[in-house]
Protein backbone atom coordinates (compact mmCIF):
# COMPACT_ATOMS: atom_id res chain seq x y z
CA UNK A 1 0.00 0.00 0.00
CA UNK A 2 1.28 3.33 -0.66
CA UNK A 3 2.32 5.87 1.75
CA UNK A 4 0.42 9.03 2.18
CA UNK A 5 1.65 11.85 0.51
CA UNK A 6 2.36 13.78 3.46
CA UNK A 7 4.26 11.09 4.95
CA UNK A 8 6.39 10.76 1.39
CA UNK A 9 6.42 14.32 0.05
CA UNK A 10 7.31 13.08 -3.17
CA UNK A 11 5.27 11.84 -5.86
CA UNK A 12 8.10 10.24 -7.79
CA UNK A 13 9.37 6.93 -7.69
CA UNK A 14 12.89 6.61 -6.61
CA UNK A 15 15.09 4.26 -6.50
CA UNK A 16 15.69 2.70 -2.96
CA UNK A 17 18.72 4.22 -1.52
CA UNK A 18 20.31 0.57 -0.82
CA UNK A 19 20.92 1.35 -4.59
CA UNK A 20 22.77 4.81 -4.39
CA UNK A 21 26.08 4.76 -5.30
CA UNK A 22 28.37 4.28 -1.75
CA UNK A 23 29.23 7.66 -1.66
CA UNK A 24 25.57 8.98 -2.15
CA UNK A 25 24.64 6.50 0.78
CA UNK A 26 27.00 8.28 2.72
CA UNK A 27 25.89 11.39 2.19
CA UNK A 28 22.52 10.14 3.32
CA UNK A 29 23.49 8.62 6.75
CA UNK A 30 25.60 12.39 7.02
CA UNK A 31 21.96 14.05 6.90
CA UNK A 32 20.21 11.22 9.24
CA UNK A 33 23.02 11.63 11.68
CA UNK A 34 22.93 16.30 11.09
CA UNK A 35 18.73 16.65 10.61
CA UNK A 36 17.41 13.27 11.87
CA UNK A 37 16.16 13.07 8.26
CA UNK A 38 17.31 13.24 4.93
CA UNK A 39 15.84 16.23 2.84
CA UNK A 40 13.30 15.20 0.38
CA UNK A 41 14.69 17.39 -2.08
CA UNK A 42 17.86 15.53 -1.71
CA UNK A 43 15.05 12.37 -2.14
CA UNK A 44 14.21 13.79 -5.38
CA UNK A 45 16.64 13.85 -6.77
CA UNK A 46 18.59 10.46 -6.47
CA UNK A 47 16.64 9.15 -9.26
CA UNK A 48 20.21 10.39 -10.98
CA UNK A 49 23.34 10.29 -9.37
CA UNK A 50 25.02 13.17 -11.53
CA UNK A 51 21.86 15.39 -10.71
CA UNK A 52 22.19 14.66 -7.06
CA UNK A 53 25.74 15.60 -6.63
CA UNK A 54 26.06 18.47 -9.30
CA UNK A 55 22.78 19.96 -6.83
CA UNK A 56 24.42 19.08 -3.72
CA UNK A 57 27.57 20.94 -4.96
CA UNK A 58 26.30 23.84 -6.18
CA UNK A 59 24.00 24.43 -3.13
CA UNK A 60 27.06 23.35 -0.64
CA UNK A 61 28.74 25.91 -2.46
CA UNK A 62 26.20 29.00 -2.08
CA UNK A 63 24.46 28.28 1.30
CA UNK A 64 27.54 27.04 3.23
CA UNK A 65 30.87 27.66 1.94
CA UNK A 66 32.81 30.99 2.59
CA UNK A 67 30.87 34.48 2.13
CA UNK A 68 30.70 38.09 2.81
CA UNK A 69 26.76 37.30 3.70
CA UNK A 70 26.45 34.73 6.71
CA UNK A 71 24.08 32.23 6.57
CA UNK A 72 21.52 33.59 8.34
CA UNK A 73 21.64 36.45 5.40
CA UNK A 74 21.81 33.34 2.86
CA UNK A 75 18.71 31.68 4.60
CA UNK A 76 16.64 34.87 4.32
CA UNK A 77 17.27 35.40 0.83
CA UNK A 78 16.28 31.78 0.49
CA UNK A 79 12.66 32.77 2.36
CA UNK A 80 12.20 35.68 0.44
CA UNK A 81 12.61 34.62 -2.91
CA UNK A 82 10.40 31.39 -2.42
CA UNK A 83 8.07 33.47 -1.09
CA UNK A 84 7.35 35.83 -3.92
CA UNK A 85 7.36 32.62 -5.86
CA UNK A 86 4.98 31.14 -2.82
CA UNK A 87 7.35 27.74 -2.84
CA UNK A 88 5.99 25.72 0.00
CA UNK A 89 9.01 23.31 0.21
CA UNK A 90 11.63 25.95 0.54
CA UNK A 91 9.43 27.98 2.90
CA UNK A 92 8.67 25.41 5.30
CA UNK A 93 12.80 24.34 4.97
CA UNK A 94 13.96 27.58 4.72
CA UNK A 95 11.74 29.56 6.90
CA UNK A 96 13.10 26.81 9.61
CA UNK A 97 16.52 27.52 8.83
CA UNK A 98 15.83 31.39 9.66
CA UNK A 99 14.47 30.22 13.19
CA UNK A 100 17.47 28.55 13.52
CA UNK A 101 20.02 30.71 13.07
CA UNK A 102 18.28 33.57 14.11
CA UNK A 103 16.62 32.37 17.73
CA UNK A 104 13.99 34.00 16.46
CA UNK A 105 10.89 32.93 15.28
CA UNK A 106 8.91 36.16 14.44
CA UNK A 107 11.42 36.58 12.16
CA UNK A 108 11.14 33.86 10.10
CA UNK A 109 7.06 34.33 10.32
CA UNK A 110 7.59 37.74 9.24
CA UNK A 111 9.97 36.34 6.31
CA UNK A 112 7.48 33.90 4.99
CA UNK A 113 4.96 36.52 5.01
CA UNK A 114 5.75 39.85 4.35
CA UNK A 115 9.34 40.52 5.23
CA UNK A 116 8.88 44.33 4.72
CA UNK A 117 7.20 44.03 8.34
CA UNK A 118 10.97 42.71 9.64
CA UNK A 119 12.89 45.05 12.16
CA UNK A 120 15.93 44.57 10.15
CA UNK A 121 19.53 46.51 9.79
CA UNK A 122 19.69 48.26 6.47
CA UNK A 123 22.48 46.05 4.98
CA UNK A 124 20.02 42.79 5.58
CA UNK A 125 16.32 45.68 4.41
CA UNK A 126 18.90 46.40 1.19
CA UNK A 127 19.81 42.91 0.45
CA UNK A 128 16.44 41.37 0.42
CA UNK A 129 15.05 44.41 -1.64
CA UNK A 130 17.41 43.65 -3.93
CA UNK A 131 16.46 39.45 -4.28
CA UNK A 132 12.93 40.48 -4.21
CA UNK A 133 13.47 42.42 -7.01
CA UNK A 134 15.50 40.11 -8.67
CA UNK A 135 13.07 37.66 -8.14
CA UNK A 136 9.72 39.71 -9.47
CA UNK A 137 10.63 41.89 -12.09
CA UNK A 138 14.39 41.02 -13.16
CA UNK A 139 14.57 43.10 -16.40
CA UNK A 140 13.76 46.20 -13.99
CA UNK A 141 17.79 45.36 -11.48
CA UNK A 142 20.48 47.78 -12.75
CA UNK A 143 22.66 49.83 -11.26
CA UNK A 144 21.02 51.81 -8.79
CA UNK A 145 20.39 48.58 -7.42
CA UNK A 146 23.85 47.66 -7.02
CA UNK A 147 24.74 51.43 -5.74
CA UNK A 148 22.12 50.50 -2.94
CA UNK A 149 23.82 47.44 -2.13
CA UNK A 150 27.52 48.80 -2.09
CA UNK A 151 25.69 51.68 0.04
CA UNK A 152 24.61 49.64 2.89
CA UNK A 153 28.00 48.01 2.75
CA UNK A 154 27.80 44.81 0.71
CA UNK A 155 31.02 44.40 -1.66
CA UNK A 156 30.88 43.20 -5.09
CA UNK A 157 31.61 39.68 -4.86
CA UNK A 158 28.44 39.99 -1.68
CA UNK A 159 26.58 41.17 -4.52
CA UNK A 160 27.79 38.26 -6.75
CA UNK A 161 27.08 35.75 -3.90
CA UNK A 162 23.52 37.51 -3.42
CA UNK A 163 22.53 37.74 -6.93
CA UNK A 164 23.60 33.42 -6.74
CA UNK A 165 21.62 33.01 -3.81
CA UNK A 166 18.42 34.41 -5.36
CA UNK A 167 18.96 32.96 -9.00
CA UNK A 168 19.52 29.55 -7.29
CA UNK A 169 16.35 29.87 -5.50
CA UNK A 170 14.33 30.86 -8.20
CA UNK A 171 15.52 27.65 -9.44
CA UNK A 172 14.80 25.71 -7.21
CA UNK A 173 11.59 27.13 -6.35
CA UNK A 174 10.25 26.55 -10.05
CA UNK A 175 11.49 22.54 -9.51
CA UNK A 176 10.09 22.19 -6.29
CA UNK A 177 6.49 23.37 -7.68
CA UNK A 178 6.79 21.58 -10.69
CA UNK A 179 7.04 18.08 -9.26
CA UNK A 180 4.52 19.28 -5.68
CA UNK A 181 7.75 18.66 -3.66
CA UNK A 182 6.36 18.52 -0.19
CA UNK A 183 9.15 19.58 2.80
CA UNK A 184 9.66 16.82 5.44
CA UNK A 185 7.43 17.09 8.12
CA UNK A 186 10.57 18.06 10.96
CA UNK A 187 10.52 21.36 10.01
CA UNK A 188 7.66 22.53 10.63
CA UNK A 189 8.46 22.00 14.71
CA UNK A 190 11.90 23.02 14.08
CA UNK A 191 13.16 26.06 16.13
CA UNK A 192 10.08 26.66 17.60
Amino acid sequence: MPQPKHLTGLKIRLPATGKLDADLQKYFRVCEEKLGFVPNVLRAYSFDAAKLRAFSALYNDLMLAESGLSKLEREMIAVVVSSANRCYYCLTAHGAAVRALSGDAELGEMLVMNWRTAPLPARQRALLEFAHKLTVTPAEVGEADRAQLRAAGLAERDIWDAASVTGFFNFTNRVATATDMMPNREYHSQAR
